[in-house]
């Protein structure tokens, strides 16, 4: 029984062991990918050369003790994952005082919508992601 056993845990082992080749072998592994549309964290130091490196571009304005704002986090991060050709990023407010004065940002979460350099758009309060998709195609269409 035991050797029974031991045949089909290998040929289980085999089989996934497979498969996560196959995965790994279509142009890059989901983790790649996901890590490529996975929104990225800036701050005061890093905001300014964010927006010159990335033709467009969405900052989720945030903080840690923000119940909305962690309502927003997924819908942020399913939009990264939908929109390859816009780079997402989170900017905690709590840390980056100086940049979001200079913004204006008196309420979070706030929503900045950037296309080649220029603040073109600013969603304040957890709005539907449909709402969200439809400020980013409208960003993408006239940019």
């Amino acid at each position: 029984m035991e050797e029974e056993d031991n045949a089909a845990i290998e040929e289980i082992r085999r089989q996934k062991l497979k498969k996560l080749r196959e995965k790994f072998s279509k142009g890059g592994s989901e983790m790649e990918k996901n890590r490529n549309t996975e929104p990225i964290e800036i701050n005061d130091s890093t905001f300014q050369s964010t927006i010159k490196s990335n033709d467009y571009l969405i900052v989720d304005c945030w903080a840690p003790w923000c119940g909305p704002c962690r309502m927003l986090t997924p819908i942020i991060d399913e939009l990264a994952g939908e929109y390859p050709q816009v780079k997402f990023a989170k900017m905690n407010t709590d840390e980056s005082q100086r940049t979001a004065y200079a913004l204006g940002i008196t309420a979070i979460p706030t929503v900045l919508f950037i296309a080649k350099g220029k603040l073109v758009h600013t969603e304040v309060g957890v709005k539907p992601k449909e709402h969200l998709k439809a400020a980013i195609e409208a960003m993408l269409k006239q940019f």
